[in-house]
């Protein structure tokens, strides 16, 4: 009989809720993708390099001018000169450098420390490598980390922290006082960090995005992992990359290239171009987005829900308990059945049960499709 390795998953919340948007043709603030489309120089440099013929295999690692663009964006953001042949690889999307940079690192029996609410693909990942998640819950309404309480799991066991700042789903960036206590733990333990830096570039009300690349020790035992369809609005192009210590990137190459090899190469090229010509795009997506988060707060600001502070992605938490008594899971069905917005409930994001009556909206929507959600959920 066949034994499934993952016996507990199900079809993504993701998923689900987009479906039921669809279905019930309501507006869907649940998925996090943009509404609007990718920049359109980007979109004209690829067309130019599908043109010209770049349609072959890319070197495994990422085309050298795509490399070579990422280190200058380090260099510029975070004064990091890293060697771009050695420290950079290019992925299939972030999910696919998370689960390369697990696979890496986590052998059998090795734990690994999640924060809840978590992004979903770290947990397969990590039990597919033979590892066990230990899950450290994060509470509302501020989800500020215990670092007490991250020191009292850490075992012999312990391999990997994993931690993603800015953080989805509740908006919460890492402070000066996260990555001083993070890197005396690894140090202490001898430990790794895998750090999730999708949002890295939507930061809000001037904070500035603490990157593990920052911090010269950290760094030394961090696979950084970035998203160029956050970045530049194109998440179906699935492209993303990880840096690290190139001692550490040498593992990370051997797993990747049996996972995809390389990427779409025509896109890379595209990228190379856009992050060259066009680097105020990168720039300017703070104030892009703040200025949705706060036409989607002011617009609520009426509203029976408690708007949760937003300092960083594009999503904002609602707290619902003035709203409906039913848990967040019903509580979305019912709201893109029966009112017609799709939202996503906060417990899925945790291992272990949560009684908060929190939901997740996406805010990377046209200003109209915005205006028209905070409509309807104000006459909740």
């Amino acid at each position: 009989m066949f034994e499934s390795k993952l016996p507990n998953l199900g079809t993504s919340i993701f998923s689900q809720m987009t479906a039921l948007a669809n279905k019930h043709q309501a507006l869907n603030l649940s998925q996090g993708f943009p509404e609007f489309d990718a920049p359109e120089l980007l979109k004209k440099q690829l067309n130019h390099y599908v043109l010209e013929g770049v349609n072959q295999y890319a070197p495994s690692s990422g085309v050298a001018k795509l490399q070579q663009q990422i280190a200058a964006l380090i260099a510029r953001k975070y004064h990091n000169n890293i060697n771009y042949e050695q420290q950079v690889t290019v992925t299939s999307g972030a999910t696919e450098a998370l689960f390369v940079a697990i696979q890496a690192l986590v052998k059998e029996g090795d734990e690994v420390v999640v924060f809840d609410p978590a992004y979903d693909s770290y947990q397969p990942a990590i039990e597919l490598a033979g590892g066990r998640s230990v899950h450290v819950a994060l509470h509302a309404p501020d989800y500020k980390i215990d670092w007490q309480a991250v020191a009292d799991v850490i075992t012999d066991k312990t391999r990997v922290i994993i931690i993603n700042t800015p953080h989805n789903p509740s908006g919460k960036i890492f402070k000066t006082e996260d990555i001083n206590a993070l890197k005396a733990l690894v140090t202490k333990h001898d430990l790794f960090v895998i750090s999730d830096e999708v949002y890295e570039h939507i930061t809000f009300d001037g904070a500035l995005h603490l990157s593990a690349l920052t911090d010269p020790e950290l760094f030394a035992r961090s696979f950084v992992i970035s998203s160029f369809g956050k970045t530049f609005h194109s998440t179906g192009w699935k492209m993303g990359y990880c840096v690290a210590p190139a001692q550490l990137m040498v593992e990370f190459r051997k797993i990747h290239q049996y996972v995809t090899f390389s990427s779409f190469t025509p896109a890379q090229h595209a990228l190379a171009d856009m992050l060259e010509l066009e680097p105020e795009h990168v720039d300017e997506l703070s104030c892009f987005y703040q200025q949705k988060r706060d036409l989607l707060s002011e617009a609520l600001a009426q509203s029976r829900f408690k708007i949760l502070p937003s300092e960083g992605t594009y999503f904002l938490l609602l707290d619902y308990s003035d709203v409906s008594d039913l848990d967040d899971v019903e509580f979305c069905h019912w709201l893109v059945e029966q009112a017609g917005v799709a939202a996503v409930p906060l417990s899925v994001f945790y291992n272990s049960a949560s009684s908060a009556k929190v939901i997740r909206l996406c805010f990377a929507k046209n200003n109209d499709t915005l205006k028209r959600a905070a409509e309807i959920l104000c006459q909740l």
